[in-house]
């Protein structure tokens, strides 16, 4: 699979509401349910049963729990690898937990990505300088395998 791949499945997101741990394109999604989506929808199955979470995800423990989740699934990246289709993994505010998801569609000048986001539901943002800030992690998804 390529980026161009992940950015198409991504786009056919676009315009589905924001619902805190839903993943439905079109009815429903949350930033993690976006990428659930695009994982069944290239990738098969999804590798691991996710759990119930609340909006402040692991914030109250400060445990690393979505990155955690994403190295044990995903292809980690060095931040300025930046590519087509690559998984971004954001911090809301420095030193806090990162907990936020989004697909890089276009890097460079001009870059965006496409994310779930409360009171906005899916849609695609530039990756402005206050966005680009908050990266915590790049991810790429792995080959399918079958």
């Amino acid at each position: 699979m390529n980026g161009a791949d992940v950015v198409a499945e991504a786009r056919s997101w676009l315009g589905t509401p924001y619902v805190h741990q839903a993943s439905a394109r079109g009815a429903g999604a949350d930033c993690l349910g976006l990428l659930r989506g695009i994982w069944r929808s290239l990738i098969g199955p999804e590798p691991l049963k996710v759990p119930a979470y609340t909006p402040d995800w692991s914030e109250p423990s400060g445990h690393e729990e979505l990155m955690a989740a994403c190295d044990r699934c995903l292809v980690r990246k060095p931040l300025e690898a930046a590519a087509e289709g690559d998984v971004l993994l954001f911090r809301m505010r420095p030193g806090a937990v990162a907990k936020h998801l989004g697909i890089l569609v276009r890097p460079g000048p001009n870059a965006s990505f496409i994310h779930a986001y409360g009171g906005h539901g899916t849609v695609e943002s530039p990756l402005s300088e206050p966005w680009a800030e908050r990266i915590a992690a790049r991810y790429a998804f792995p080959e399918r395998t079958d």
